[in-house]
């Protein structure tokens, strides 16, 4: 079944008496990637979990609609900025971990949990304990632990953030080439990402902000460093960036 398109209408988000956002409306494409920036507090985040339907301590509201008609649930899955490894499960475990919430998990989940690690470069770590990875390497097993979900759908929340620079780069080419046909909305503060990986991008602007689209370079997906057009597009998207708190 193909992924969903996603439609967000009437999205209001108050912090106190603060309305960071009212009504804002997006549509997001199926099999597409859209990245999500904005200053820190414009509520990139927050207007992630509320489409993840993710409990919030604030008032807010939003009315969500698939293409399709049908709910999302069992089609979503979240990849956060921190990895959330649990450390009392060996490396493939985690990769199951929502097997083993469901119950035990069955052959078929090992068997798909050890294809996901070797797709991630990681087959040979299957038995260790996350405390014996690097940071890139615990990034890698949660992005297995996202595509064991098998979602049409997948929200991520900075997932890249906090791994160094080189690292980074070869997630970017990873989850390029295993998310391709899902419907992804990633939150990231790095321009520079937002244009490797995106099909859209959108800004929150202003307070109570609203959604600016800005456009991309062209070519496939991740885009390379050297590309004279993301160079220059990168320039412009800092400019949005600086200037969001003056609009």
């Amino acid at each position: 079944m193909p992924p969903p398109g996603l439609l967000v209408r009437q999205a209001s988000l108050t912090f106190g008496d603060r309305p960071l956002f009212h009504d804002l409306q997006a549509c997001f494409d199926a099999s597409s990637w859209t990245c999500l920036l904005g200053r820190s507090g414009s509520g990139k985040s927050s207007l992630l979990r509320m489409i993840a339907s993710l409990k919030l301590p604030d008032n807010h509201h939003i009315d969500l609609e698939t293409s399709d008609g049908s709910p999302l649930t069992g089609r979503l899955a979240w990849m956060a900025q921190q990895d959330l490894l649990v450390p009392w499960q060996r490396v493939a475990g985690n990769v199951m971990l929502s097997a083993h919430w469901r119950g035990r998990p069955t052959s078929a989940d090992r068997q798909r949990a050890g294809q996901l690690l070797e797709q991630v470069g990681l087959a040979d770590k299957a038995e260790q304990w996350p405390d014996e990875l690097s940071g890139g390497q615990r990034q890698r097993v949660a992005l297995a632990r996202t595509l064991f979900e098998n979602a049409s759908v997948v929200l991520m929340d900075e997932p890249f953030s906090a791994v160094d620079a080189i690292t980074r780069l070869e997630l970017h080419e990873l989850a390029s080439r295993l998310l391709a046909n899902r419907t992804v909305i990633m939150v990231t503060h790095d321009p520079l990402e937002a244009l490797r990986l995106a099909d859209r991008i959108l800004i929150l602007k202003g307070e109570p902000a609203r959604l600016v689209s800005i456009g991309v370079p062209e070519g496939s997906r991740p885009r390379p460093l050297d590309d004279s057009e993301l160079q220059r597009r990168q320039a412009e998207l800092v400019t949005q960036l600086r200037e969001s708190d003056h609009d």
